[in-house]
């Protein structure tokens, strides 16, 4: 049985730490399409990117496109799918330490999600960048035994 999942759901859902994908527009190619680690809160969907100095493509096409699309599913039954169109509301290049840690202490342990932060916030780079963007529609679905 295909279904819409409900703000609830999809809440809850997004809260687990599952790896999303993230899409942005690209100028002259199909979009860009990345995995990315990301923490939902406050209706607010936040992600990093440029981590160890290193400069990244995605960063210069979200400036550019203010907007993103960012898809998380669950790849076991029963199989689940949020996709969000976003707007980005803030590009920090200089995050505070516990933002950070928030969206990297989803994937790691707590010990070392804060090591991550503070090295990659201890010195600003310029391409170390955390997004937010507030998403503006929605499409979900859960396919379940009914």
């Amino acid at each position: 049985m295909d279904r819409v999942l409900t703000e609830a759901e999809r809440d809850e859902f997004l809260g687990l730490p599952h790896v999303a994908v993230l899409g942005v527009a690209a100028e002259d190619r199909p979009p860009l399409l990345v995995p990315v680690f990301y923490a939902y809160r406050d209706g607010r969907v936040s992600f990093f990117t440029g981590t160890q100095g290193r400069t990244a493509r995605k960063i210069r096409l979200l400036e550019r496109a203010g907007a993103f699309s960012l898809n998380v599913q669950q790849a076991t039954y029963p199989y689940r799918y949020a996709t969000a169109e976003c707007v980005v509301e803030r590009a920090d290049r200089a995050p505070s330490t516990d933002e950070v840690v928030a969206v990297a202490s989803r994937y790691m342990p707590e010990a070392d999600a804060r090591a991550f932060a503070e090295s990659e916030t201890a010195a600003p780079s310029g391409t170390f960048v955390l997004f937010t963007g507030r998403p503006v529609r929605w499409l979900t679905n859960a396919f379940e035994e009914g």
